[in-house]
């Protein structure tokens, strides 16, 4: 008698075995206790299936080569219950550990099996289990790319909906935050950041800083540009966000202001691209719409805005470069300091009186009076604008040389 003959034997025991190794796989491993995760009769039926695959392939009845099929199948299934390799793994090596334990048992009661063919074919059957558990790995890996790819997908096309509003249904908006790990009510905010190149993220890491800031997030990166929507879920949540994206080197961000309702992503959107547009200059920085709601005005409007421009500001304008510069600059410190012509000309390090003199001389060009709180508005109104544009043009060229 040799060991073909004691798996023949066992092999009426196969539904028995294989509910056997089920149980004690279940009791060495936690997370297969979670029947939500891994149903009992889903692992007795992998358990099963390896028994019989293994007990063939000890009778000599199976391929030449063993069919790793089953073992494929069960990585593949363990992947999508969300069962971790290391402990399908682990199953593995319990599972056959058990059933040679069965076999040596099993070949005791027969003094004719030889000690030297189970010296032999316990080097077999380990190297079967070799080739099942790469084949288990091999199939975990793939099933998990494919569905963190899916996953992926599906997320993105969910926040895509909500930044373009395609989802307005109360219920499917409800699914879409629990899906994204967004609470159902807000507040939130929207951020908006420059993308330097297409597949470029100036936000790089960002949802995961979020994560380790309890701030849920969703995002989306876009040729241009990197959005994202974010919950603030207690009152000092918008100072961590914005803290955060300070952090964000060489990043130019605009921020919407905090929103109660999901429906309301897509007009947050364009109040962050907004205030993203009215940054005041070409380097890093975060810009809240709420900051300066005359600017965020202003930049919504860039036809009306240069209307306003030429209606208020074309004299200034005409002048020489650097008398214009002058002029430009010192209006808009003088703006900066409330209307003081000696906070502006400390910040402009000249005589309080050489302020004023420019000041008149930017009336006499206008012909509006900054004392007039209407006409002052037009001025301030038409600085954005121009500032806008200058921001603006600079960007273009730096996007030019970059592309250069």
């Amino acid at each position: 008698m040799d060991l073909s003959d004691v798996a023949a034997v066992l092999q009426a025991r196969v539904p028995e075995l294989g509910e056997q190794m089920a149980l004690r796989i279940r009791s060495q491993i936690d997370a297969y206790k979670d029947e939500s995760l891994t149903p009992f009769d889903s692992l007795r039926a992998s358990c099963t299936a390896n028994v019989d695959l293994v007990l063939n392939h000890l009778r000599g009845t199976d391929a030449p080569d063993p069919d790793p099929s089953p073992s494929r199948e069960t990585g593949r299934i363990r992947a999508e219950q969300g069962m971790p390799l290391a402990d399908t793994l682990h199953a593995y090596r319990i599972g056959f550990e058990f059933l040679w334990s069965e076999i040596l048992a099993e070949a005791r009661t027969r003094p004719d099996v030889p000690d030297a063919e189970l010296v032999s074919r316990s080097a077999e059957i380990w190297a079967l289990f070799g080739l099942y558990a790469q084949t288990v790995a091999a199939a975990h890996r793939e099933a998990t790319t494919e569905l963190t790819s899916q996953r992926q997908a599906r997320r993105s096309a969910l926040a895509e909906a909500l930044f373009t509003g395609v989802i307005a249904d109360r219920t499917t908006l409800r699914d879409a935050a629990r899906e994204l790990g967004l609470p159902e009510r807000g507040p939130y905010a929207v951020a908006a950041a420059v993308a330097e190149a297409p597949g470029e993220e100036p936000l790089t890491g960002i949802e995961s800083s979020l994560r380790q800031a309890r701030l849920p997030s969703t995002w989306r990166l876009l040729p241009d540009q990197q959005i994202g929507l974010v919950a603030l879920p207690a009152p000092a949540a918008e100072g961590v966000f914005l803290s955060v994206l300070n952090r964000a080197r060489g990043a130019r961000v605009g921020v919407s202001p905090c929103f109660d309702s999901l429906r309301d992503t897509p007009q947050a959107l364009r109040f962050a691209r907004l205030a993203l547009a009215g940054l005041r200059h070409t380097g890093p920085g975060v810009a809240r719409f709420d900051d300066d709601p005359l600017a965020m005005v202003v930049a919504a409007a860039p036809a009306e805005a240069a209307h306003l421009v030429e209606v208020v500001l074309r004299p200034l304008l005409d002048l020489p470069a650097a008398e214009r510069a002058r002029l430009l600059e010192t209006l808009e410190h003088w703006f900066a300091t409330s209307g003081s012509a000696k906070g502006a000309a400390g910040r402009l390090f000249v005589h309080p009186n050489t302020v004023r003199y420019r000041l008149r001389r930017i009336e006499e060009l206008t012909g509006r009076s900054l004392s007039d709180p209407r006409a002052a508005a037009h001025i301030g109104a038409a600085l954005l604008a121009v500032r806008n544009s200058e921001t603006g043009r600079l960007s273009r060229m730096g996007a030019t040389v970059r592309a250069r």
